[in-house]
């Protein structure tokens, strides 16, 4: 693993400021760049850490608080191990916050977190890949269907709401995505269910898209954020085998 430096730091976009982190390797070269997108939980200490382990493989990530519009990072007070079953009342706070992120609005963002990996001298020319955890393996999704020739690969993990019944549904714009996929479902998770992955796979197949589509086994929503509940150990080094080689051969 190389050694990596990493720092938080003020992003500013059209509808203010988003506090973002920034990871890479500290041999001050250009390296290719990874867009990270948080869970609903946001930008803090363990996400900052997963990033550096990404940036630890060659890799210059940036980290966003795609809920800045609502504040800064934290938007709500988290205990240090986050249990949902213990705090229903997190998901109460958070959960407007999340939905009054439109996906118009994202993708207004997400241009702007492109066009600043692609500004930054420690980011290699080319298209980057992104990674998303729950809320954002589908704004990672949705990046790659936004701005198809800039991503070249998208890792989702235990991400809801790919399916839905609405129109702009993450799993109708999959034609519109040249990017490679790789989907790390948790089988324990009630917000992807099967007959859910079934139709994404379905819509993936006939799109054409390259893809992984893989189920985790006795995992749960949440699986690779080491500060919660749902943490589980094996499927997040499962997960880190996946996305380390989904970039390794696309980026």
């Amino acid at each position: 693993m190389t050694n990596v430096h990493g720092e938080s730091f003020d992003l500013p976009t059209p509808d203010g400021t988003a506090d973002a982190y920034f990871a890479h390797p500290d041999d001050g070269a250009p390296h290719p760049g990874i867009l990270l997108y948080m869970d609903a939980f946001g930008l803090r200490p363990g996400l900052e850490e997963m990033a550096r382990r990404l940036a630890g493989h060659g890799y210059a990530v940036l980290v966003p608080n795609v809920l800045y519009r609502s504040g800064r990072a934290p938007l709500v007070e988290l205990p240090e191990r986050i249990n949902p079953a213990e705090r229903p009342e997190l998901f109460g706070q958070l959960m407007p916050l999340i939905l009054s992120l439109t996906p118009e609005k994202a993708m207004r963002d997400a241009g702007v977190y492109l066009d600043w990996l692609a500004a930054s001298a420690l980011v290699a020319d080319g298209p980057v890949g992104t990674a998303g955890y729950c809320l954002g393996g589908v704004l990672a999704l949705r990046t790659a269907a936004a701005f198809p020739d800039r991503v070249a690969a998208v890792g989702s993990f235990h991400a809801g709401s790919l399916v839905t019944d609405a129109a702009d549904s993450p799993h109708l714009l999959l034609d519109r995505i040249t990017a490679e996929l790789y989907f790390g479902h948790a089988d324990q998770d009630h917000s992807m269910s099967t007959e859910k992955i079934k139709e994404l796979e379905r819509a993936l197949d006939a799109a054409g898209t390259r893809y992984r589509s893989e189920l985790y086994e006795g995992a749960h929503h949440g699986y690779t954020q080491a500060d919660t509940a749902a943490y589980n150990p094996e499927a997040t080094e499962r997960h880190w085998r996946a996305l380390v080689d989904l970039f390794g051969r696309t980026l």
